[in-house]
């Protein structure tokens, strides 16, 4: 610990109940780390806090995917403690796996636990006070209550890990190599939340499509097939797949609707000179075939991408053309990011950085592009009815109705209807009536399933 009231801070936590407060950054493989660090959490004995209310311990699961991150997980920690002085606070994720050292730096924190000690984090958290707390006497089911209240939907992590080492990558680094989870601990997973009330399940990891190449006669398809078969969730979606990996095999089971038609295909750059650079295993052809195979295959589908601006080399030749991939593509939307150095990676060793200037230029006119692509393809909605799962109330309008709830398509569209019905991790069908900012407008047409 690097405070002088540390002794203050076990004492609290040997308190009955003791509460802790967990926040996320970065990806859905966290959030599915997350979510079992709740699970354990409860088991031990702690309450789970839902918001910022006065809690005896906060956990913030750290992304270092970029400068930007580290600098917003260092800001998350500085608030925690000013909102509770007394609090005992917990770095743990990629930051704390990539740069321990410098977070223990931090006096504002207690604990520092990488990736690789993640799955002790409750028991080391425990032992900083003057005992552990006694595990609860609740169920399985009963301990994953806690995680309903951090996400409606559930991410179930079935990859650690990445073999695939992309020169501006860090992940490799602070997640280790690639492994795939067993397929029946998987189904036990989906089952176990959905006999919560989950109607939701995300599939998690790094290199989705490689899922199973160290289990025998097992792979991304077949594990689908296999949850599709032995669960019972409603919805299950598949959080990213490269384009080399969309296997017609794979791709004809969304003719069964429980998986969500919505694929997350990351583009990166659509300048073949720079995925190379990059070490990506595809051409911007591949990916523009991918997006068509896609698009053939299952109805009112989106296919959302990544894309890195800025990248060392990178011309104006080269963003242009990752400009009109995109445009090319018609992507539902981009989620875009400027190309970031990371220590330990190969980009950073290369000497043709390009211009922060120009660099933040270019994130600009993509984003701006985006947003056009984005708001054409919820156009083509409006007046269509899509399932859509209802996740949390908004405040309400002058309508007078009691509620306002926003929840997700399963193509992926933000969704919110003023309505008096208590909707909470319901899915109804909606018709989508209009666009109102980035998100549609809805009005439920049936009941729920």
């Amino acid at each position: 610990m690097n405070r002088d009231n540390a002794s203050e801070s076990s004492s609290r936590l040997a308190a009955a109940r003791p509460t802790v407060r967990l926040e996320t950054h970065g990806c859905k493989l966290n959030q599915a780390d997350t979510q079992a660090l709740a699970r354990q959490f409860a088991s031990a004995g702690y309450d789970i806090a839902a918001g910022h209310e006065d809690a005896q311990v906060y956990v913030l699961n750290t992304c270092t995917v970029t400068h930007v991150a580290d600098r917003k997980a260092r800001q998350a920690i500085r608030a925690a403690r000013r909102r509770n002085p007394d609090s005992f606070i917990v770095a743990t994720g990629c930051y704390a796996q990539r740069a321990a050292d410098d977070l223990r730096s931090m006096a504002e924190i207690d604990l520092v636990v990488g990736n690789v000690e993640k799955r002790s984090l409750v028991s080391l958290v425990s032992e900083a006070a003057s005992g552990p707390p006694s595990a609860c006497a609740i169920g399985d089911d009963e301990s994953l209550a806690p995680v309903m209240k951090l996400r409606s939907r559930a991410m179930i992590k079935i990859q650690e890990g990445c073999d695939q080492v992309c020169a501006y990558c860090i992940v490799p680094k602070v997640r280790g190599r690639e492994r795939s989870i067993p397929p029946g601990e998987i189904v036990d997973s989906a089952n176990a939340y959905s006999a919560i009330g989950c109607r939701e399940v995300v599939l998690t990891g790094t290199q989705l499509g490689s899922y199973g190449f160290d289990l025998e006669g097992m792979d991304i398809a077949g594990l689908v097939k296999a949850l599709l078969a032995e669960t019972d969730v409603p919805r299950i979606r598949i959080s990213s797949l490269q384009p080399q990996d969309l296997s017609e095999d794979l791709l004809d089971l969304w003719t069964n609707s429980r998986l969500c038609p919505h694929f997350h295909v990351p583009l990166q750059s659509g300048s073949d000179a720079i995925l190379g650079r990059m070490r990506r295993r595809y051409s911007a052809s591949q990916f523009l075939d991918a997006v068509r195979r896609i698009e053939d295959a299952v109805d009112g589908v989106a296919v959302t991408a990544d894309a890195i601006v800025g990248f060392p080399s990178e011309t104006d030749g080269d963003f242009r053309r990752t400009l009109d991939v995109c445009e090319a593509a018609g992507l539902a939307s981009v989620h875009v990011f400027p190309y970031s150095q990371r220590p330990g990676t190969s980009a950073a060793h290369y000497g043709d950085q390009v211009d922060a200037k120009v660099k933040s230029r270019r994130v600009e006119a993509l984003s701006e592009a985006v947003e056009g692509l984005s708001l054409r393809f919820r156009r083509r909605f409006v007046g269509s009815a899509r399932p859509v799962l209802w996740e949390r109330a908004i405040p309400a309008s002058a309508s007078g109705r009691a509620f306002c709830w926003s929840g997700l398509t399963d193509n992926y569209l933000r969704a919110r209807a003023e309505t008096d019905a208590h909707l909470a991790n319901q899915i109804t069908l909606a018709r989508l009536t209009a666009i109102d900012g980035d998100a549609m407008t809805a009005q439920i047409t049936l009941g729920t399933s």
